[in-house]
């Protein structure tokens, strides 16, 4: 096949979204934001009752839709969705641990937690949504983009493995953060919070407050975010409609998941180097589908084969982490023995 050839393959994409699914869909998403605003109306620390609950809910709502789009669509689509929710997920979860060190950086109260979350979801899904628009055309358009898309995801595995290498990624200093400097140049900054108002009155002037800051903070980290999941999901499936599925339902239930997983961050000290490899696997993936449109003898990685190393990795890392944490949990449970 030539480039061509290729390009006029891939000119139109196939997806199981129709004009009413798209709307139907859009519309829960925005209900569900819309119900989780309401819950955290009123600023207050989340029990750990509370957050299993929520995140029990978010994650039982991606599996039935999961369900039914295999039974309605097929199994080849049941397992890109949920193979693409699975590395959503995974990338949320390190997308949580950026929002832990902000959370720390800022001193935010905790009864203040969930709201500085839920803002970054939010702006979260609508550059997903703008970021996917922009996968969709570039894949209808031009015969190189999965090529394009490998390179991203290659180079960023390659940015995850040299941070986690060095630990960088467990710092974050807001002093040299880019947003934060050009609003307090903008405006002057208070020291306190004051719940979840953005800006209060100083004198004759508008002033910023931290809560302001965090808020921009975490939606500057949502751009990096975005720049690397969505590559990351197209590289498994090629639908749009699936590829926004999965981003919005593993977002969505982040706000809950983090305080449910506060504890056990800390300790997923290999997480990194899984989701390095994860993404270079995807890179990979990307690079030989591109290759096989022009070179038919070029072979590809299966859809199911993928979800086998993706949960292999996660299984590993994960095993590896609590393994390696595991000496320190024993010596602060043994402190907190003593001191009683």
């Amino acid at each position: 096949m030539t480039a061509v050839s290729y390009l006029s393959a891939t000119s139109e994409l196939s997806s199981v979204g129709t004009p009413t699914l798209w709307a139907l869909t859009i519309v829960g998403v925005i209900l569900l934001l819309v119900l989780d605003f309401l819950v955290t109306r009123r600023p207050h620390e989340v029990s750990m009752r509370e957050a299993i609950g929520w995140s029990a809910f978010y994650i039982a709502l991606p599996l039935a839709f999961g369900a039914w789009i295999w039974s309605r669509y097929g199994s080849e689509q049941g397992v890109q969705y949920l193979t693409g929710y699975l590395v959503e997920k995974s990338l949320s979860v390190d997308n949580l641990f950026v929002f832990m060190l902000l959370l720390a950086a800022f001193a935010v109260p905790a009864v203040l937690a969930q709201r500085v979350l839920l803002y970054g979801i939010a702006g979260a899904l609508v550059l997903r949504a703008v970021f996917i628009a922009l996968g969709a055309a570039a894949l209808q358009t031009l015969d190189f983009a999965f090529l394009l898309f490998a390179i991203i995801l290659i180079a960023t595995a390659v940015k995850l493995l040299r941070d986690a290498l060095s630990g960088h990624q467990q710092e974050v200093d807001i002093n040299k953060m880019r947003s934060v400097r050009l609003l307090r140049k903008v405006m002057p900054v208070v020291d306190e919070y004051h719940s979840t108002r953005m800006t209060v009155r100083q004198g004759a002037k508008r002033a910023l407050t931290p809560f302001a800051l965090v808020v921009v903070a975490v939606l500057a980290t949502d751009v990096v975010f975005a720049v690397d999941s969505v590559p990351a999901v197209y590289g498994i499936t090629e639908d749009p409609y699936l590829v926004f599925a999965t981003n919005a339902f593993a977002l969505l239930g982040l706000r809950a998941l983090y305080f449910v997983l506060h504890a056990a961050l800390s300790r997923l000290v290999h997480l990194s180097y899984g989701l390095a490899i994860i993404l270079a696997f995807i890179g990979l993936k990307l690079g030989l589908h591109w290759a096989h449109g022009i070179w038919s003898s070029v072979p590809q990685i299966p859809t199911l084969a993928s979800l086998g190393v993706i949960i292999g990795v996660l299984v590993v890392v994960t095993l590896t982490s609590l393994r390696a944490t595991r000496d320190d949990q024993t010596e602060q449970r043994e402190v907190v023995t003593e001191r009683h």
